[in-house]
């Protein structure tokens, strides 16, 4: 069993129970899933940029990544409907919980001067989004076997109701928020 997932087991369902008067566990928010998302914006140009993100995504996260394709023609971009812009995986149960793992606690400390991640990132809905970027704050990633240094976005879906609910939920299962009291 992944150690984020005992953690939430153990800890997290009776913390969060205690402080938002659940009157049972079920009620208690968990997280869904992680989408980890890349937008290549040069692979109109360059083909192969397409498949090297799918190949960086599937060994970061351990989980076969898919190419993502556009949904309209826009000229100006040179971009026709249907062709290849970027890639996504999508992460469920221990895979899910052990890339968090790996994020909160190996590759965002290797972000340079990093003070935490900040907490405006929620929809309103308890899901949570942020930015990383560089690849290269993945131990998994070789920095001699990248062609281009280049972010992706993270999504946290949770079930919980509100915000604060989700946030709360994050942070007791790791996520380095920024700290409001500095």
């Amino acid at each position: 069993m992944a150690r984020l997932r005992e953690k939430y087991q153990k800890e997290v369902i009776s913390a969060l129970q205690e402080k938002f008067q659940y009157k049972s566990s079920m009620q208690v928010p968990k997280l869904v899933k992680i989408v980890v998302n890349r937008g290549v914006g040069a692979a109109t140009g360059d083909k192969k940029l397409v498949d090297s993100s799918v190949e960086e995504l599937s060994i970061i996260t351990g989980q076969k990544a898919v190419p993502t394709f556009s949904k309209k023609a826009v000229s100006n971009f040179k971009l026709r409907e249907g062709m290849p812009i970027g890639a996504k995986v999508t992460l469920r149960g221990t895979v899910m919980y052990e890339f968090m793992d790996r994020l909160t606690s190996i590759a965002l400390p290797r972000v340079r001067d990093f003070q935490g991640i900040s907490d405006k990132g929620f929809d309103g809905r308890g899901n949570y989004n942020f930015g990383v970027t560089e690849q290269i704050i993945f131990p998994e990633i070789s920095i001699d076997k990248i062609n281009k240094i280049q972010g992706m976005d993270i999504t946290f879906v949770t079930t919980a109701k509100t915000d604060a609910e989700a946030y709360e939920l994050l942070k007791a299962l790791g996520m380095p928020f920024v700290n409001k009291n500095k």
